[in-house]
């Protein structure tokens, strides 16, 4: 991540209602992009959007790159790899049936934390798998990454099942909403990789709405109530503009706790996700006259209320995208500041609370 700074994004499609940009300036041995389209930004912008909206939110934006990655013949023959339960949120099946990608095979693990007596997590461990080594094949992967651990866990045991059969992956994608943490571990393995697959292609990453970042070990947030390696926020991040527009289009979306919150949850244990998203919204209003609105205000926007024109540009990664549209996101944002002045925690607090209560109350457990 030491040349993040010199990353900027540029257009590599628009179509269909979807937008494509790529990472460029990082010297990057693997590729990069960033989808936005309507149906992802209400997901992440909207918690209220649960069960099998999740998964058909990720259908159009999924199936729209997998046909762009076939003109493009970086998938010819593809694998998919599911591991569960979070893949299941990502429709790769279908959206290889509707761009006539063949799938040759489709690979199940089950990966779960190991504790210790003491109930600490000591490790991690497979607890099923049902893998097929398709050799010269794309290897298809959707997961949430935020640590990586996982991820870098099980596709390490789907590589040793492959050279165990003297078989070799041809390249990997991985379609995620996720963060930073996503780069630094695929360019680690694909140098890892190329020590026994030499002529390996690497990764293509997938980042829905934004490349976000998690709050560090130690740090809670200006709330006191985010978790490390966990929390997505966009300080640090890149995020599509369509994203940005949308998010500061509305008053309190920027201010939740996560910008997907459990994914999981979301679509399978929605009880459990109403209370994620509840206990976070109770303990704003908790704390609401204690935080320092302002100080996360600027967390949330991921900078100073005060950064000039110039800084906003380089801190948003937009230097090779249309000066116009650049300069309306600007005053947008500048725009949405002000329209805070007369507005308190409290206040939002309390609407979310009763916003959220009421949209999903036939899913709430008494």
């Amino acid at each position: 991540m030491d040349s993040w700074n010199n990353v900027k994004i540029v257009t590599e499609f628009s179509d269909l209602g979807v937008d494509c940009y790529k990472l460029q300036g990082g010297d990057y041995l693997n590729e990069y992009y960033i989808l936005s389209e309507a149906e992802t930004r209400k997901l992440l912008n909207t918690p209220e959007v649960v069960g099998y909206e999740v998964y058909e939110s990720l259908v159009g934006a999924t199936s729209q790159m997998m046909h762009h990655l076939k003109e493009q013949k970086k998938i010819t023959n593809a694998n998919i790899l599911s591991i569960l339960r979070g893949a299941l949120n990502y429709p790769l099946e279908e959206s290889c049936y509707r761009e006539h990608i063949r799938v040759h095979d489709i690979s199940f693990l089950s990966c779960e934390r190991v504790f210790d007596g003491n109930g600490a997590v000591t490790g991690l461990d497979v607890k099923y798998n049902k893998l097929t080594a398709v050799p010269g094949s794309t290897l298809l992967i959707g997961d949430i990454i935020a640590s990586g651990d996982t991820l870098v866990y099980c596709f390490r045991h789907v590589v040793d099942y492959y050279r165990a059969r003297n078989a070799a992956l041809r390249n990997i994608v991985i379609f995620t909403i996720g963060g930073k943490k996503g780069i630094d571990i695929t360019e680690k393995l694909t140098k890892e990789i190329r020590e026994y697959w030499p002529e390996f292609e690497g990764f293509i990453v997938v980042y829905f709405e934004g490349i976000f970042n998690c709050y560090e070990p130690g740090d809670k947030g200006v709330s006191g109530i985010n978790r490390a390696n966990i929390d997505f926020y966009w300080k640090g991040g890149i995020i599509a503009p369509a994203y940005r527009r949308e998010t500061l289009s509305k008053r309190d979306t920027l201010f939740e706790k996560c910008t997907i919150y459990d994914g999981g949850a979301r679509r399978y244990e929605i009880s459990e996700h109403i209370e994620e998203v509840l206990e976070f919204w109770n303990g704003i209003l908790k704390r609401s006259d204690e935080i320092d609105f302002h100080a996360l205000l600027e967390e949330k926007l991921g900078h100073s209320t005060e950064i000039s024109y110039e800084e906003w540009m380089e801190d948003a990664h937009y230097g090779y995208l249309d000066e116009e549209m650049c300069r309306f996101l600007y005053k947008q944002e500048k725009g949405y500041i002000a329209s805070l002045q007369d507005v308190t925690l409290r206040e939002i607090a309390e609407k979310r609370i009763s916003e959220f209560t009421t949209k999903l109350r036939k899913y709430i457990i008494v």
